[in-house]
């Protein structure tokens, strides 16, 4: 504990039957403990005057776990520790297993790493609300990040205090515990699971979580991680992969490289430019993730050629599909691209756009993606040639 400048943060509220036991199965590791009392109502504040070596904040009122998890933290950080494992004070969770954490982040090569315990939810006690609640939690998780882990809400968890810090973290109670994991694997933190124990026993824990409203809560934050996912997140990081790699690396490794049949990269191609050029601006890139998703395309590619509508192509596309509206219409159009910008009533021909831009949107996905099949099949025999040659 001292070599990484690791100490224990326990949150704690009206869990008196538990948090004796708790606090004398972690002073059997460490004496480096933090206990937040997050206004507890019970006999904590007695129980806790026998542990008084020990730092503790007090709370004045109940201020949910989400809130009592940051003091922790920035009391952690002010007594100069790096890391910290917190463990609930409910006795679910094992002391025995904090070896677990620090063996772990001795291995790592980085230490920029969040650990969550993963418990054995197939376990008999553990209850059918809790082993959905994590199913539930895995699966966002794991959209709003690409990281599949086995469990996201085990709360015994090792946390790198200098990068948590600087993250922006707004929410109070029980969803804290997501938005901060879900923020770190953001700025770049590796979030990983280790195995630990867990004990269920309803004769002595005492569990605050209010299924409606705690769930509600963690609904609306993982809806609103999903919205900042697609609309910034996804985005952010392809151009930022596509930058590092460059235009020749990417298509060599993410559309040449990719073990994809040819048909279903073509067909990734052609969402991605149907997408680009359809008239629904704004939700580029929701459709065509959420389209990919929904057929099993690659993700990427389709990404990829969804911004042929990039900037300087606007205008061009706009034109084109006013053009082939109004011939399809019939409708007279004398525009140009220069009056365009200045005296065109878009609301007038926004029939005429719509229609145009739709059967654009169709030549131009028919044609990449008839011109992408035939290249990626004649590269594709090519690379088979040379491989049983």
């Amino acid at each position: 504990m001292r070599q990484l400048h690791c100490c224990i943060i326990i949150p704690t509220y009206n869990n008196a039957k538990t948090l004796a036991k708790v606090l004398d199965g972690v002073l059997e590791h460490t004496s480096e403990i933090i206990i937040v009392n997050d206004g507890a109502t019970d006999d904590t504040a007695e129980i806790l005057k026998k542990y008084e070596q020990l730092h503790q904040v007090h709370f004045l009122e109940n201020k949910g776990k989400g809130k009592a998890l940051q003091v922790g933290f920035q009391t952690a950080l002010e007594k100069n520790y790096d890391f910290a494992i917190t463990i609930d004070s409910d006795g679910q969770h094992f002391p025995e297993d904090i070896p677990v954490f620090l063996d772990a982040l001795e291995l790592e090569e980085t230490k920029n790493v969040l650990y969550i315990g993963a418990r054995n939810m197939a376990q008999s006690d553990v209850p059918g609300k809790s082993s959905f609640g994590n199913k539930f939690s895995n699966f966002w998780f794991w959209f709003e990040t690409g990281i599949e882990l086995t469990d996201t809400q085990c709360g015994y968890r090792l946390y790198p205090l200098k990068e948590i810090k600087k993250l922006k973290l707004f929410t109070p109670k029980f969803e804290f515990e997501i938005e901060v994991i879900v923020k770190a694997a953001w700025a770049g933190t590796l979030v990983k699971n280790v195995p630990v124990k867990i004990l269920y026993d309803e004769a002595e824990r005492v569990s605050h979580f209010r299924t409606v409203p705690d769930f509600t809560r963690i609904s609306i934050l993982n809806t609103w991680f999903v919205l900042v996912t697609i609309f910034y997140i996804k985005p952010r990081d392809f151009f930022r992969k596509f930058k590092k790699k460059g235009v020749k690396k990417f298509l060599l490794e993410d559309v040449l490289g990719s073990t994809d049949s040819a048909i279903k990269k073509s067909l990734s191609i052609a969402l991605g430019v149907f997408i680009g050029l359809s008239p629904f601006w704004g939700l580029h890139t929701l459709l065509v993730i959420g389209l990919a998703f929904l057929f099993k395309l690659n993700k990427p590619i389709a990404f990829a050629f969804s911004n042929v509508s990039f900037p300087p192509f606007i205008p061009f596309i706009v034109f084109f599909s006013l053009q082939i509206g109004s011939w399809v219409l019939g409708e007279p159009f004398r525009f140009t691209l220069e009056n365009m910008t200045t005296d065109f009533d878009f609301l007038t021909n926004l029939k005429s756009y719509v229609i145009g831009s739709l059967i654009l949107a169709s030549g131009g996905s028919l044609l990449s993606g008839g011109i992408g099949y035939f290249v990626l099949s004649f590269f594709g025999k090519r690379k088979m040639a040379v491989n049983n040659g």
